[in-house]
């Protein structure tokens, strides 16, 4: 293993919503698990790695569609782009194209420090600031978002302001 392929746990991760915490600690342990399966169980754990993605991205948009975040933010965005590409991977996988995987895994490695450390904290505290609650995946004053997100009431993606995520 190599630096390009595995994350480490550690406090530039820390959110401090223990949901969130706990689902990028999974993440980060199944990365590092694909990275370290013999060739022959490989696929087997890069589907268990896939499967939690699609799980923990899932999970993240139910949250936001709670507090009212069009679907059309850049966070889903990126959600919809990494599983895609995921996905691809699998297919190529099982017609045994295996290399995929490797170069997959980099790319996370590459991808979710930033992802994590921009999006998610901004959704972190999104969702504290409104009084969600991700362990009952309830507001805490009991009173649901009405219609929507008030334009400019979204979370940070990290961006500057202004620009057009995509």
């Amino acid at each position: 293993m190599s630096a390009t392929d595995t994350l480490s746990w550690g406090e530039h991760f820390v959110l401090g919503d223990a949901r969130t915490d706990h689902t990028h600690q999974e993440f980060i342990a199944l990365v590092n698990a694909t990275t370290a399966a013999p060739a022959g169980q490989k696929l087997a754990v890069y589907q268990e790695l896939l499967q939690h993605t699609v799980e923990h991205f899932a999970q993240e948009e139910r949250w936001m569609s709670a507090c009212g975040i069009p679907s059309d933010f850049c966070h889903f965005g990126q959600h919809n782009s990494v599983l895609e590409v995921m996905k691809e991977v699998e297919r190529r996988a099982l017609n045994g194209e295996m290399a995929y995987i490797g170069s997959m895994i980099e790319a996370l490695v590459e991808w979710f420090p930033g992802h994590a450390e921009s999006m998610d904290a901004g959704l972190v505290a999104y969702l504290q600031e409104k009084g969600f609650d991700t362990a009952t995946e309830t507001f805490k004053d009991g009173a649901p978002v009405a219609a929507g997100a008030v334009a400019g009431d979204v979370p940070s993606c990290g961006h500057e302001p202004g620009h057009a995520c995509g």
